[in-house]
Formats: structure tokens, sequence, C-alpha cells
């Protein structure tokens, strides 16, 4: 039996590596972010643990909510977990 971990407890920084590995299977979706945010693959890979990249990440997912939803169904997340997720990143 496999025991799901809440929501809750999953880490902000592991909700936006799984926001980023979710583009990263989408190849026009991750083409976009990058055209949008600048960076380019070897950034992404540099910066993949930085907060404020992790952000950008989050933030070009609440920009779109088609991508939002079509992540938060992957993911097993709710809106509301992507949003807390990316406030507790980056604030504001």
């Amino acid at each position: 039996m496999v025991l799901r971990q809440k929501n809750s407890t999953v880490s902000p920084e592991m909700i936006a590596i799984r926001a980023l590995a979710f583009l990263a299977g989408r190849e026009d979706d991750l083409l976009r972010f990058m055209s949008l945010s600048g960076a380019d693959p070897s950034e992404l890979r540099e910066r993949a643990g930085d907060p404020a990249m992790l952000g950008a990440v989050l933030n070009h997912l609440l920009s779109d909510d088609a991508l939002l939803a079509a992540f938060c169904s992957e993911a097993g997340l709710t809106p509301q977990d992507v949003h807390h997720a990316r406030y507790r990143l980056v604030g504001e």
C-alpha cells in the first residue's frame, strides 16, 4: 500500500521543481517559458534550485489557466497549492 503525502507538506521548492519537470515534458510550453523568461536550457539546469527561477516557473504556470490546470491535474495539486508555493518562494 502506498501512502500519498499530503500536499500541504510538500515544500514549495518541490512543487516548483515538479512544475519545471512538467514544462520540460511539454516542448512548446517549455520553449514559450524560455522565450518569455530569457532563460536558455543551460541556465535552467544551472538555476533549477534557485528560488527566483523556481518562482518564475510558478509565475509562468499561474499566468496560463489551461497550463495551470494541466499541471495540477498531473501533479495532484490544486491551483491554491501552486499560489501558496509561489508566495513562499518569492513573497509579494
